[in-house]
């Protein structure tokens, strides 16, 4: 592992326990991730871009220190039910209708479209991407191991999780702080012993297409149950940090919870981490109220890039606000940079060699490390990267001198932050030499020589071009210059 010197741990906000905590992993050196992904109905908007650029954020910087990260994201392409008081159709059911294509393959657009856009904003794939309807056997033995511990009963081909029989032995509640009166109400009491039971396996009439036998006769998996078996395939029981959106810590995560207590009497991650919402017009970006955004519909506008770093401008856990003005002065923000990183090529070429920096790079190199030990403080660490493009131009102009050592640092630095750690793209252009603009002024002014016939002139500058080792050759609408 990279060794890092901060005066600081790594430290994660721990949704559990509602507070800032040292980073422990359960195998030194290693760090398992899941992350709830896509539900593949629909095309993602900017709002689940924020989630998962967020967490793409901390995936990469625990790799950048070194760390072995086996990082889980699944795929919801079954079981997700909109409620359960209208729970015939799951929201992939329902849009495969409406747009009269198979429910398999409107869960394989939407992926492909999920992974086209992701690629865009340069998110990591990850290790392993499993599939809800990959892994109904294991959901089905889950459920067997259930109904014997007595926190699932069966009624009708459905299987609901008892969450009276639960809260007799355990406690409700402990990650969203969510009580009884504090769950979701369900008119349907036709089924379950208790309205607030949420599905572990329900059952399919003939016209629902996605259904699979199971013990309790054909039928589709729950939504919370998927997450609970792909996390403890792929991580085990118990793994170091379970993610996903903020709106997920009700009830899916609270959900998820219960099921792998009940399972095996252990919560399943040590660390919960809930990216907060993007908003736009005061409210939470949303598809079920109609208010949101499609990323395509702004990278006509924006680069992803400079959308990648409107998102990590602001820091995960806090409200972030979209809109053009805020777009558009995030993008001179990673203009800004970026003209940083050729200004830094041009030091390298001139750079008067001194003993001693007069810019303490050391320092600074440790703020950026502290930056993101802080709960992954990614607006922190993009202040300390602004802080250095002052040094640069100063540099540039001959105000502060640096050794040739502490450039190449101050270089990798912030290449390394810029584009390992945020996943930002340094776009390198050419860059016109001074030669060349030189050359440029006297061609024009050659130019303009020849229109007046101004021969004395015109061949002077040619004769003094050829003896500098550049040959013109004139033609009827311009002149082209060979070195």
């Amino acid at each position: 592992m990279q060794k890092i010197t901060s005066k600081e741990p790594l430290k994660i906000y721990n949704s559990l326990s509602k507070r800032k905590e040292v980073f422990m992993p359960i195998k030194t050196g290693h760090v398992g991730i899941y992350v709830c992904g896509a539900t593949v109905y629909n095309d993602i908007h900017l709002g689940n871009c924020r989630t998962f650029i967020s967490l793409d954020l901390i995936v990469r910087y625990f790799s950048y220190l070194g760390y072995k990260v086996r990082y889980i994201r699944n795929i919801t392409d079954v079981g997700h039910l909109e409620d359960e008081t209208n729970d015939r159709y799951d929201k992939i059911t329902k849009k495969a209708l409406i747009e009269r294509i198979e429910p398999m393959e409107l869960a394989q657009k939407y992926t492909y479209n999920l992974h086209r856009l992701l690629d865009k904003f340069n998110a990591l794939s990850p290790n392993i991407e499993p599939f809800a309807s990959g892994h109904i056997i294991e959901q089905i033995e889950i459920i067997k191991i259930l109904l014997k511990k007595g926190f699932a009963y069966e009624v009708d081909g459905s299987v609901y999780f008892d969450l009276n029989r639960y809260s007799c032995i355990h406690q409700y509640g402990i990650l969203s702080r969510s009580n009884f009166e504090k769950t979701m109400i369900l008119k349907d009491r036709r089924q379950k012993r208790n309205p607030k039971d949420f599905a572990l396996w329900k059952k399919a009439d003939d016209a629902h297409v996605m259904q699979w036998t199971s013990p309790w006769g054909k039928g589709f998996p729950g939504w919370h149950l998927e997450c609970t078996t792909m996390s403890s395939k792929y991580l085990g029981e118990v793994f170091d940090i379970h993610a996903g959106g903020i709106d997920l810590k009700f009830p899916h995560h609270e959900c998820d919870i219960v099921q792998a207590i009940g399972l095996h009497g252990k919560i399943p991650g040590h660390y919960w981490i809930h990216p907060h919402f993007l908003s736009i017009n005061g409210k939470k970006m949303s598809k079920s109220i109609g208010n949101f955004i499609i990323p395509y519909n702004i990278l006509t506008k924006f680069s992803s890039d400079v959308i990648r770093f409107f998102i990590l401008q602001a820091h995960y856990r806090s409200n972030l606000s979209f809109s053009s003005k805020a777009l558009t002065s995030a993008e001179k923000g990673y203009s800004r940079l970026i003209d940083s990183f050729f200004n830094l090529e041009e030091l390298f070429t001139r750079n008067i060699k001194v003993s001693t920096s007069t810019i303490d790079i050391i320092t600074w190199r440790q703020k950026c490390y502290d930056a993101m030990n802080d709960d992954f403080n990614s607006p922190r660490l993009i202040a300390h990267l602004f802080e250095a493009t002052h040094w640069i131009k100063a540099l540039l102009g001959g105000y502060e001198y640096l050794t040739d050592s502490d450039l190449k640092l101050l270089e990798n630095t912030m290449k390394n932050f810029f584009s390992k750690v945020l996943g930002l793209t340094i776009k390198i252009k050419k860059q016109t030499s001074k030669v060349e603009e030189l050359l440029k002024i006297l061609m024009e002014i050659r130019s303009k020589a020849r229109n007046e016939k101004n021969w004395v002139l015109s061949d002077k500058i040619r004769k003094d071009l050829f003896s500098l080792g550049y040959v013109l050759h004139d033609t009827e609408n311009d002149t082209k210059v060979e070195a």
